[in-house]
């Protein structure tokens, strides 16, 4: 009886602590973020939702956001099937590599894009004789929010392409289809819940980002000025109300997406 009421205390306590820490780290600040949204009232929420700049920075936003999302999309699929499935030398280091952004302060990897795109690289210099720009400019933004989001897709991927039967696989090679049509027919519907559900989280990771991105960005209002480093220069401008307006936008996105993700698992796992 004192086991079952010690083991009943302790999961009891267990509970209490999980609710309160999310409680206190996750549904107060959220909470507190609307809250301040509608401080000044209506109008003023309105008001502030109606200001362009604000439009534009979080139009700018989800563009770049998608367009680096379409990347990850892309190259996350091709290295999680070449992790998985080949073996080489560095495979093991190369794949460790991939959560580097995940361990790495945002801020240093935006430092790295400046050092590595910057005017004064080599590949900047190349890109300032043909005309391009790269920092201070859009390429500069997405290459930020392609390395801060680069381990979502993979990391969705590589699971489902370790408990994929491969007989399904050889029995298409066995039929007469190509490698292409294989993929495209077997491969693909095996990966494609894992494809969404990184892109996804991608998308809204992307979408957040402001360590690697202030400082390649140039925050140019109306042409690089995303809004993340919008609601910080709301901030820095004393208008609290202004920068919780525009976090209540990106916060309900990331709502949608994580509802978008979290059906989607739950229709993954009743298959």
């Amino acid at each position: 009886m004192n086991v079952v009421l010690r083991h009943k205390g302790a999961l009891w306590g267990f509970r209490t602590t999980l609710l309160l820490y999310v409680f206190l780290l996750i549904v107060l600040p959220i909470g507190g973020i609307y809250v301040q949204s509608f401080a000044g009232g209506w109008a003023h929420f309105t008001e502030s939702l109606a200001e362009p700049l604000a439009w534009q920075s979080v139009a700018l936003t989800f563009r770049l956001a998608l367009i680096a999302t379409a990347i990850n999309v892309a190259l996350g699929t091709m290295s999680a099937w070449v992790l998985h499935r080949y073996r080489f030398f560095g495979r093991a280091w190369l794949n460790s590599l991939v959560d580097l952004p995940f361990a790495l302060p945002t801020a240093v990897g935006g430092l790295m894009i400046l050092l590595l795109l910057g005017p004064g690289s080599i590949t900047g210099g190349l890109a300032e004789m043909l005309g391009i720009r790269i920092v201070f400019a859009e390429p500069a933004i997405v290459a930020a929010m392609v390395f801060v989001t680069f381990p979502f897709v993979i990391r969705a991927v590589q699971p489902l392409l370790e408990e994929a039967d491969r007989a399904e696989e050889e029995a298409s090679y066995t039929l007469g289809a190509s490698r292409v049509r294989t993929f495209m027919q077997v491969l693909l519907p095996q990966m494609r819940p894992g494809i969404i559900s990184g892109a996804m989280l991608a998308f809204s990771r992307a979408m957040a980002e402001f360590g690697a991105v202030v400082l390649v960005a140039g925050n140019i209002p109306g042409k690089t000025l995303i809004a993340s480093v919008y609601i910080f220069g709301e901030i820095e401008s004393d208008n609290p109300q202004g920068a919780a307006v525009v976090s209540v936008m990106l916060l309900s996105m990331s709502f949608v997406v994580l509802w978008f993700v979290s059906v989607l698992q739950a229709r993954r796992s009743q298959l």
